[in-house]
């Protein structure tokens, strides 16, 4: 079963990369890019709401736009289920073919991508898939005490289970998504917001940086 779900994914990678209805070209002049990166609890989710409220912007959550598409009943989102359940890691192609529907469908040209890339894979996926690097990352700066105490605030009465929980979301997102972070801040593309303030604070630092990078 394993085995039959890998070949069909593996064909429909090779059917997104020869006919993906942006196109590379068309989608690197067309779409303005930023990536929204930070760990759990930063406070990442408040502020893009702020700038799509101001600025009326595309906010695409990458985990809420997959367990859209599992749920949807088609194929291939049974599919995607069915390597989660299996313990299988869904392939970035995945991932990035649903923000590119997302973004192709919603009519705009300036989005907030939220969560994504997680991982080097993911950014290297991206970037090839669409033809688009992004105008700037956002990454939300926290300290992982400051962000243990907001996710615990959020779910009183949970027990310390949650906590160990909590820490290792915070070990994934330090291995995994912060080499993400580097790789732009060599390229100058990254604004690091200090995110331990009151929203207020905080939001005038990102409506700063936003206004900076999409100039």
């Amino acid at each position: 079963m394993q085995n039959d779900l890998q070949i069909e994914i593996g064909r429909k990678e090779e059917e997104e990369e020869d006919s993906m209805g942006i196109g590379k070209s068309k989608a690197a002049s067309m779409y303005k890019i930023i990536f929204v990166l930070g760990g759990p609890g930063s406070g990442k989710g408040t502020q893009c709401s702020k700038l799509v409220e101001e600025f009326g912007i595309i906010h695409l959550s990458a985990g809420d736009l997959l367990r859209a598409h599992m749920k949807s009943g088609s194929k291939d989102g049974n599919m995607v289920a069915e390597m989660i359940k299996n313990g299988q890691i869904v392939p970035s192609h995945v991932t990035v073919s649903l923000l590119e529907k997302a973004m192709k469908d919603s009519g705009k040209d300036t989005f907030l991508i939220d969560g994504f890339p997680r991982n080097e894979e993911n950014r290297a996926s991206f970037e090839k898939q669409t033809g688009i690097s992004p105008r700037c990352v956002l990454f939300f700066d926290c300290s992982e005490q400051v962000m243990q105490d907001r996710l615990l605030g959020r779910n009183e009465g949970r027990t310390d289970d949650n906590i160990e929980t909590i820490k290792k979301r915070f070990g994934v997102f330090k291995e995994q998504s912060m080499p993400v972070v580097e790789y732009y801040r060599k390229m100058g593309k990254v604004a690091q917001i200090d995110a331990e303030g009151s929203q207020e604070d905080v939001y005038t630092d990102v409506r700063a940086s936003y206004l900076k990078f999409m100039q």
